[in-house]
């Protein structure tokens, strides 16, 4: 029996951080053995909101892709491939803008999120509204059976089934449905905060880069918002409310302990941060070490690339085929 397919991908915006890590990394790793992955670097949706200056764009690739490397994206297992190197993508986004409505993209709750939070982007543009129909192009085309997301990505995932079902409705091939809806698989992994609360962003400067070094971990946990109320050793904590426990769920195994002991007392916020900068560095070690060897041999880059997009390529061809002859386009 086949495995089902999946696809899923990032925006090359340079290296990670552990918020993409807990995210959306540990879940492709896993879902390697169990499903046939398509692992996209999404460089034209960079585009969407980066076009003022991509000076930066090529090396944000490779950076990307060696993270993915290095935390166990395996191209012998997933197919790693370059959006912009399948054009395919491009001729099914202008074909199914042909049949969207405009009011599915301006309702759209990442939209109107970004719309008004994003103040140093023109973001008016064609291109990111219609982010979303590129999005469904992106998946429908491999025919993904799942789409691996989070709770804030659902909508996403609702509009390419809306826009499956609003294709399928007008056109067919040989009889049947060309597209089938993908479905979501949830993840259910924590979000972990940025250093000073706020959402983890390059935009805040407020992150923990996968690669970076030991002393530069420890002195951003050190910079950790941590309860205002709890001044000295023997103060009663809020870990509800503090930064460094919210890592502390994610990375130590004994957080109910840590968390009782702050409730109690117990335990200070310079011991809490140094127990969890060591923790956070016991886990990164191997994916450092990894990176440093990919490093060293960074043609693999493009040769894994180039293997990747040959596979996306054949299942993109074919796919616009039965598109076209739906269409009556040859």
């Amino acid at each position: 029996m086949s495995k089902k397919r999946i696809l899923s991908g990032m925006r090359p915006t340079g290296k990670l951080h552990l918020g993409n890590l807990v995210g959306a990394l540990n879940t492709w790793v896993k879902l390697q053995d169990e499903y046939e992955c398509f692992y996209m670097v999404a460089d034209w949706h960079a585009l969407t909101s980066d076009y003022a200056d991509t000076s930066e764009l090529e090396t944000n690739i490779i950076e990307m892709v060696i993270d993915w490397l290095s935390c166990g994206i395996d191209p012998q297992k997933s197919v790693i491939f370059r959006q912009s190197h399948v054009i395919e993508h491009a001729e099914l986004f202008l074909l199914l803008s042909m049949i969207i409505p405009l009011s599915w993209l301006e309702r759209c709750p990442t939209y109107k999120e970004q719309i008004t939070e994003v103040k140093d982007k023109d973001l008016s543009t064609y291109g990111f509204l219609g982010y979303p129909v590129l999005q469904a192009a992106d998946i429908i085309i491999y025919k993904a059976d799942t789409v691996p997301v989070g709770e804030d990505q659902l909508p996403h995932l609702e509009l390419t089934r809306e826009i499956v079902r609003r294709f399928n409705n007008f056109y067919s091939y040989e009889g049947r449905k060309i597209f089938i809806e993908p479905q979501a698989y949830l993840s259910i992994a924590p979000r972990l905060p940025g250093i000073d609360g706020r959402k983890m962003s390059k935009s805040y400067n407020n992150y923990i880069l996968i690669s970076d070094n030991s002393e530069l971990i420890s002195q951003k946990v050190y910079q950790m918002y941590t309860d205002p109320q709890k001044i000295r050793v023997t103060d009663k904590g809020h870990p509800e409310g503090c930064v460094v426990f919210a890592f502390n769920s994610v990375y130590c195994d004994n957080y109910s302990e840590i968390k009782s002991d702050c409730y109690n007392g117990k335990i200070g916020c310079v011991e809490c941060k140094k127990n969890l900068s060591k923790k956070i560095n016991e886990i990164l070690n191997p994916i450092r070490l990894k990176r440093e060897e990919i490093i060293k041999n960074k043609d693999i880059i493009t040769d894994i690339l180039d293997k990747g997009q040959k596979k996306a390529s054949e299942i993109a061809k074919k796919t616009m085929e039965e598109v076209r002859s739906a269409i009556k386009i040859k």
